[in-house]
């Protein structure tokens, strides 16, 4: 009888601790799968879908936030974006001068990054934001600048420099006048690791829609024509094909 007792003792030790430990184990093996999961860098998608250029030129029917664009086939850098419809941002390239897009004559132009490429990028996307270009450069930019009175810079715009503790400090601000008012741009400077800078505006298009478009920052000295031509491009694809 006493022998029995010893071991239910024994047995009763033994599970005060065997219980914790199993909890504690399996709460550290549930800790370590989460930090794997979302702490850790993620690998890039298989299905990620890459840039697929066509020289068709029939007119996709596409729409950002409820307004209709009807763009040509070979502006649009993805297929995904040629079956049409309701999108919340869509990818184009053009070519300078005339802003014409993708041919296979020019293929090798459109895959130029070199600092000398004629290649404009544009996004249009759904921006709840609405923010004129007045409104972005006071309210978004001027905040982070040394001097908010500017120096001239060049090609009658007036320049601006970022503090060097801003998150925009390896970029230049550039503000020019235009008949429809004023321009802002963030050009991008040359150094280690940005051997290709580009200049880029954002600019709204209608209520909840803006366009993004950036080019070579050596093509600076033609920024009032290439805000010209991307209007121009921009009015031809809001006109409905008949």
């Amino acid at each position: 009888m006493s022998r029995i007792t010893d071991d239910d003792e024994t047995i009763r030790k033994r599970s005060g601790w065997l219980i914790p430990l199993a909890v504690f184990l399996v709460t550290f093996a549930l800790s370590a799968l989460f930090l794997l999961i979302y702490l850790a860098p993620s690998a890039p998608s298989l299905f990620q879908e890459q840039v697929s250029p066509t020289s068709r030129a029939d007119i996709i029917a596409l729409k950002v936030n409820g307004h209709a664009f009807y763009i040509p086939a070979n502006y649009l850098e993805y297929e995904s974006a040629r079956q049409g419809g309701e999108r919340r941002e869509i990818a184009l390239f053009a070519m300078l001068p005339d802003m014409t897009g993708w041919s296979n004559w020019d293929a090798q132009t459109f895959i130029d990054y070199s600092t000398r490429s004629p290649i404009v990028e544009m996004r249009i996307r759904h921006d709840d934001l609405n923010l004129s270009e007045t409104d972005r450069l006071e309210r978004v930019y001027m905040g982070y600048v040394e001097n908010a009175r500017g120096s001239q810079g060049p090609y009658d715009l007036k320049q601006y420099v970022f503090l060097q503790n801003s998150g925009y400090h390896n970029e230049d601000l550039f503000v020019g006048q235009t008949a429809k008012g004023i321009l802002v741009m963030r050009c991008s400077r040359l150094g280690p690791d940005v051997t290709s800078p580009n200049c880029m505006r954002d600019m709204p298009v209608a209520r909840g829609v803006s366009l993004f478009y950036r080019f070579k920052r050596t093509r600076l000295s033609h920024w009032r024509e290439i805000a010209d031509s991307m209007d121009s491009l921009l009015a031809s694809f809001e006109k409905r094909p008949k």
